[in-house]
């Protein structure tokens, strides 16, 4: 029994019914879940260009964004991170806060030194104009702004940035360097933006009169970030007792907070479509074999088993909800393929972290899903197709 035998049938319009149901729940889980972890990997991604996943310091330094006191480099040290599994690489940095002043206007920034072992390409997808710093062995004053630094001081690619540096001996005047922009970027995540240029670790060293093997922070990098607390136990473990590491997640709790709520309301979504879609099937089934009464009837009274019958209802549904999905799937798909490719939806990055909607849709998330809404819509149909078995060939025949 074929959808096209339906169509001048009493239950053709029920049944179109059902497979636009599942074909709708479909194209919705699938927004739903390709948005939700593409919301979420986006933000976790640009946090993490920024900060990496763990960061050793000092116990009793501050929790500012400016390093206050010099974590030494030393051999034991290096060696005890070096033990720890799970640490794809590590960098070191140090900040530290000053003024940027232009002729018209200045801006307080916290300067972000970086070293040579730092992933610069990090930051390749969000580089608008100009290329990234160079950081080698030699000191360098090339550093990367923001878009949001750069439209507020009136600074593009190539310009020279004077930033001012309090010194310890307040009497003194303000340290002062010149850099030079050589990049621009726009993560999108205005509270990172508007805080942090990026340089060469070795200015803030030269600032802080400390030695080549003194730094702000250890920043690691781990090999798996669902492996992220475990990882930091580890290293928590094998440092000294005067250090402390803290994961970003830590660092930015209530971010990483408001972005696990998608997966409670992504969850809830599934669940609602799953229902909706799965009530519509049992729907357009009970339609189905009220109309089919009489050959029901027919069958058993010729010796049809109440099992077989059970199974011939069971496979057209499953049949109809196999065309649900795949109207579902090409048209949630193509939704998702011309908003990744052209970003047709935009975001306000101020409340969303991001400027348009991005997706991301794992190929076994995609699959389970499928599988998912097919099993148990399979599961939901199993109570009404008992009906079959409970129809009387004599009733169904018209015989009294």
């Amino acid at each position: 029994m074929s959808s096209k035998h339906y169509k001048s049938s009493v239950s053709a319009p029920i049944i179109k019914i059902g497979i636009g149901a599942i074909a709708l729940g479909m194209i919705v889980m699938l927004i739903s879940v390709a948005t939700s972890a593409g919301l979420q990997r986006e933000i976790r991604n640009k946090i993490i260009a920024y900060k990496g996943h763990i960061t050793i310091s000092h116990f009793d330094g501050n929790r500012s964004d400016e390093s206050l006191l010099p974590l030494d480099l030393t051999d034991l040290l290096l060696r005890q991170l070096d033990s720890v599994e799970g640490i794809s690489s590590y960098y070191f940095e140090a900040n530290k806060f000053g003024i940027v002043r232009t002729e018209n206007d200045f801006e307080g920034v916290v300067f972000k030194g970086l070293d040579k072992q730092f992933d610069w390409d990090k930051f390749n997808g969000y580089l608008l104009e100009g290329r990234l710093p160079v950081v080698g062995d030699s000191l360098t004053n090339e550093i990367l702004i923001s878009q949001y630094l750069s439209n507020r001081l009136g600074l593009r690619t190539g310009d020279p940035l004077f930033m001012y540096f309090l010194r310890e001996d307040e009497n003194r005047p303000p340290a002062q360097r010149k850099f030079d922009i050589v990049g621009v970027i726009n993560s999108g995540f205005q509270d990172l933006d508007a805080t942090y240029l990026l340089g060469d670790l070795r200015h803030v060293q030269i600032l802080n009169k400390w030695t080549p093997n003194q730094v702000g922070e250890i920043v690691v990098m781990a090999g798996d970030f669902d492996q992220l607390d475990l990882l930091n136990e580890r290293i928590y473990q094998n440092i000294s007792f005067d250090l402390d590491s803290r994961t970003v997640v830590q660092q930015h709790a209530e971010i990483f907070e408001w972005i696990s709520i998608f997966d409670q309301n992504t969850q809830m979504i599934l669940v609602i479509m799953i229902l909706v879609a799965g009530i519509n099937m049992v729907t357009a089934l009970l339609v189905l074999i009220l109309e089919r009464t009489p050959m029901i009837g027919l069958l058993r009274a010729l010796g049809g088993q109440s099992h077989s019958l059970q199974k011939i209802f069971l496979l057209n549904a499953a049949h109809l909800i196999g065309w649900g999905l795949l109207f579902g799937n090409l048209i949630g798909l193509s939704l998702l393929f011309i908003q990744q490719f052209f970003g047709v939806i935009p975001l306000d990055p101020s409340v969303y972290y991001v400027t348009e909607v991005p997706i991301h849709l794992n190929f076994f998330h995609w699959i389970y899903l499928n599988l998912g809404v097919f099993v148990l819509s399979m599961l939901m149909l199993l109570i009404p197709s008992n009906i079959v078995r409970k129809v009387s060939p004599v009733t169904a025949m018209g015989f009294r």
